[in-house]
């Protein structure tokens, strides 16, 4: 999310020529504008393409979308990069894209090239990973900060017994709402669990063989460590892919954030007791009905509007133009197979 994008000019031009081109679903390729007929055109744009928690993200906003008779696009870089999604916003920009529903790679990396977006008429939505708030029209937000880091918290001192070393695998060092929970993680360890001591933070960078490593390279670095918590579907899944061909599983206990459908595998087979998510198909459902109602003027997004999301019913707009999905849910084995996503 900031400055200038550093691609270099050819490269440029031919990101702006590919982008041109119709996309409905998951295709770096291209964003859809405007169409005739009045229909709401609406493109997500996550932190990177071919992440599993945006999948099923961006499945939900092109559910909403369907339903509401709008016109879908999912864009977006192959890697997380903070200014990575910057020419990804000038293009939808150019093209007068109705509504742009953004997972941040930075808290403020893209925000000059949003408010080129905002002054084209296209309105923002964030979700997942916010901007800095006056950089968009509206956030919609997971659960709280608070809540998130402490459903963590919470289940890592129960694996652990409340004592012993642990570790965190993040997403980017600076991703927002990673850095938010972390902070958050570390006040609550401190204040409710004298006894767990974290020992390092290691950063994946979304990336499924990055994570990978780190896992391994933590492990080699401390040898007492209890366990490991992973806010980020991609760093769980891939920790957890390490840890259970390895000596230490069943020894090392892992929880986070991540979807059933990536971590059934490793609930089942004793390598993961219980992680933690929402549901992340409602969160896109929730923003693509949200930017519909910001595009029709239903909303502004100030404090106490209200607009309706479809099956997920009534929202009000909270502080700082927020809307909240709901709390975190935890998955364990008696539960997991409830769960399609």
């Amino acid at each position: 999310m900031k400055f200038q994008n550093r691609l270099s000019a050819l490269a440029a031009v031919a990101l702006v020529a590919s982008l041109g081109l119709t996309a409905c679903g998951g295709n770096s390729d291209g964003a859809s504008g405007s169409s005739g007929g009045g229909k709401t055109t609406v493109t997500f744009l996550p932190k990177n393409l071919g992440n599993p928690y945006f999948d099923t993200s961006d499945a939900g906003g092109k559910a909403a979308v369907d339903e509401f008779g709008g016109t879908y696009a999912e864009v977006g870089p192959d890697t997380a990069t903070p200014d990575a999604q910057v020419p990804f916003i000038n293009t939808a920009a150019q093209q007068g894209v109705d509504a742009l529903v953004i997972s941040a790679d930075d808290p403020k990396a893209i925000c000059n090239a949003i408010g080129t977006a905002q002054s084209a008429g296209t309105k923002i939505v964030t979700f997942d990973s916010d901007t800095s708030p006056d950089c968009r029209d509206l956030f919609i937000n997971q659960a709280t900060a608070e809540g998130i880091a402490k459903v963590q918290v919470d289940e890592i001192a129960k694996q652990i017994g409340d004592s012993g070393e642990i570790a965190i695998l993040s997403a980017a060092a600076n991703a927002t709402n990673q850095n938010a929970w972390i902070e958050l993680m570390k006040k609550d360890l401190a204040a409710d669990h004298p006894n767990i001591k974290l020992v390092d933070t290691v950063y994946g960078n979304d990336d499924d063989q990055t994570s990978f490593d780190k896992t391994a390279a933590l492990l080699q670095a401390h040898p007492d460590l209890k366990g490991i918590i992973s806010p980020t579907t991609v760093g769980i899944a891939a920790a957890a892919r390490y840890l259970s061909t390895s000596e230490y599983k069943g020894k090392v206990a892992l929880t986070g954030l991540g979807t059933p459908n990536q971590m059934r595998e490793y609930v089942k087979d004793g390598t993961v007791t219980s992680f933690a998510l929402w549901n992340p198909e409602d969160l896109g459902y929730l923003a693509a009905y949200a930017a519909k109602a910001l595009v029709d003027g239903t909303i502004t997004g100030k404090e106490g509007d209200k607009f309706d999301a479809g099956k997920l019913g009534s929202f009000t707009v909270g502080a700082d133009a927020t809307v909240l999905l709901g709390d975190p849910y935890v998955f364990d084995k008696s539960n997991i197979d409830k769960f399609k996503f």
